[in-house]
């Protein structure tokens, strides 16, 4: 929370190769320590993967499986007479669209695969499927969620 202004959102650019704003927020989210080549390498690679894989296009794989990890709710924690409850809230898209991309990442990377890019390329497939560890993830998420709806009269 800023004190002085509101913080202005900063418009992204669509990548080179695709001219796709979501790939490049994805590649963004992979690089790490301004290494953004070696992501885009990465990300190009997992496509070229699931290319020869599925023999479909690999950017509409890519967009059904950042849409199957999207959360719709999620639960927060808050205290109410001396006990916490996980009180089911709804998610704004950005946030939404952070989680799924960083779940994907995450889960890719515990992949028994060899190269980040054959994991990518395998976490892409099968959550364009709804399967794979990083829809579970989600599903977890809405499970936890209506297990608590309950407590949902606790929401501020």
């Amino acid at each position: 929370m800023p004190r002085r202004r509101e913080v202005p959102i900063r418009k992204d650019t669509p990548d080179a190769k695709y001219n796709n704003k979501l790939v490049a927020k994805f590649i963004k989210i992979i690089m790490r320590d301004g290494k953004k080549s070696l992501a885009e390498r990465i990300f190009y690679d997992a496509f070229d993967i699931i290319e020869s894989r599925t023999k479909e296009e690999p950017l509409k794989i890519f967009d059904k499986a950042v849409e199957n990890v999207r959360p719709l709710i999620e639960v927060k924690s808050r205290r109410v007479g001396g006990s916490t409850y996980q009180i089911p809230t709804e998610i704004r898209p950005s946030r939404r669209l952070a989680l799924g991309i960083r779940w994907i990442i995450n889960y890719s990377a515990k992949r028994p695969e060899k190269t980040m890019a054959e994991k990518l390329a395998g976490e892409f497939i099968d959550a364009a499927n709804n399967r794979g560890t990083s829809v579970k993830k989600r599903e977890d998420t809405h499970k936890m969620a209506e297990a608590n709806k309950a407590f949902a009269h606790y929401r501020w």
